[in-house]
């Protein structure tokens, strides 16, 4: 795989999984994403993240489109679903393994558990019980790549700088599942670069995982898009906002007040005689006046009002 080359034309995308409708918090980052690579004279791709099939709901794919559609957040070209690019990540796995840069992996999760040093934010450490080859009589069950023992460090348009060190904070994590599915990381870093995208938007959750995409595009030779990752709407639990808290409404009248309401809780300050305008009038206020600077940093409940636009 040949390093890909800067795209000279800003390209954003969006990129949900088909798990369920679309819920606000995912409201906020293709309202974000959208805005921010409009205002630079880009594209906004629109990617159906169904790699993870055992999660993937049959008709969710749809009902996301139609609900991206009427509120307006029309996307260019095709339309890319992992499931239907597998061949290009085994091409990625292959260029890795070319490199002495993954290895099978026998363990178990209850394995992992049993010889993990400490828990990291994302589950177990993974100790290297395999990393020197595997015992004898034990067949791969995934595939991990070798970190290295240095800090990978990322500059957050919107969090700043950001640094993990891989060995110590993650350890060799997984690019190829035990179900024979690619992970995500891979996925991600492999379909950023086809697609020529140069500007990531997405959640804080997805924050953690940054250096180690990084590190996969240093190991398979990509460039490295900007990152921006957007504060989270948090339910009374304290939870992020998900599916099960509500999916947004898709009607016209609805759909004004819904991006009105993204790009207020984004920092943005909408007019208020735009409350009850169609969503194509408040979209193109967000691409006109958009301004990273107002993004809060942190995560915050969402408000009353916005509730009551969520079925």
């Amino acid at each position: 795989m040949p390093p890909a080359p800067l795209a000279t034309t800003p390209v954003g995308r969006f990129a949900p999984s088909p798990t369920g409708p679309l819920h606000f918090g995912s409201l906020l980052t293709a309202v974000g994403s959208y805005c921010l690579a409009r205002q630079a004279g880009g594209l906004w791709l629109l990617r159906i993240e169904d790699l993870d099939t055992p999660r993937v709901v049959p008709g969710a794919a749809d009902t996301i489109l139609h609900t991206l559609d009427a509120l307006a957040l029309h996307w260019d070209g095709e339309i890319l679903y992992q499931s239907r690019r597998t061949s290009r990540y085994t091409e990625a796995l292959d260029i890795l393994e070319q490199k002495g840069l993954i290895y099978g992996c026998a363990c178990s999760r209850k394995e992992i558990l049993a010889s993990a040093p400490h828990p990291g934010e994302e589950g177990p450490i993974y100790p290297g019980l395999c990393r020197h080859g595997l015992a004898a009589g034990r067949a791969p069950r995934a595939w991990r790549l070798r970190v290295p023992a240095r800090s990978v460090a990322v500059t957050d348009s919107i969090c700043g700088r950001q640094s993990q060190h891989l060995a110590e904070d993650v350890g060799d994590f997984v690019v190829r599942r035990a179900d024979g599915l690619f992970a995500y990381q891979l996925a991600v870093v492999v379909d950023d670069a086809d697609s020529g995208v140069t500007q990531v938007v997405r959640g804080q959750d997805l924050l953690t995982s940054t250096p180690r995409q990084i590190y996969l595009q240093e190991c398979l030779g990509l460039p490295h898009p900007c990152y921006i990752h957007l504060p989270l709407a948090l339910a009374a639990d304290g939870e992020k906002i998900s599916k099960r808290h509500g999916a947004v409404a898709v009607g016209r009248e609805e759909g004004g007040t819904l991006i009105a309401a993204a790009l207020r809780f984004l920092g943005q300050a909408v007019p208020a005689e735009l409350e009850q305008a169609p969503p194509e009038e408040v979209l193109r206020w967000g691409v006109a006046h958009f301004d990273l600077r107002r993004v809060p940093k942190d995560s915050r409940p969402l408000p009353e009002d916005v509730r009551a636009c969520l079925s």
